[in-house]
């Protein structure tokens, strides 16, 4: 791939991400529509810490009574900071959230592996 804007030239197989949970997620970009979303200003993207999104999907287990897939579990903890804000705020919002899949086949990671070994870790700028 040729950076036509600063003339460098990137391999696209050059990163090779941390051995991290990610909530499964493997796919370390954007999509050009969500990407075009954010310049437009009509998204704002949010990284959020792993043990959050874990407790957040056990929050949603609890109150909801299903189990999310892990990658919705990023979701879950957005919205759930959202509706804390409003409620500080004193507004009433409505927040949508999409709610992608079930983590039935997760239950074994998500109720034994990752209380013990789940942490927290955030890729420093020098290696992106």
């Amino acid at each position: 791939m040729h950076d036509t804007a600063s003339g460098n030239v990137h391999a696209r197989h050059a990163f090779i991400p941390q051995p991290i949970h990610a909530g499964g997620l493997r796919y370390h970009g954007m999509a050009p529509l969500v990407c075009q979303g954010i310049v437009e200003g009509l998204l704002e993207p949010r990284a959020v810490q792993q043990l959050k999104c874990y407790e957040s999907a056990l929050v949603w287990a609890r109150t909801e009574g299903t189990i999310c897939a892990p990658e919705t579990s990023h979701a879950i903890a957005a919205t759930i900071d959202e509706a804390i804000k409003a409620r500080e705020e004193g507004k009433e919002k409505v927040i949508l959230m999409s709610y992608s899949g079930h983590g039935l086949m997760d239950c074994r990671v998500m109720m034994h592996i990752c209380p013990a070994k789940l942490k927290d870790y955030e890729l420093p700028d020098e290696e992106l």
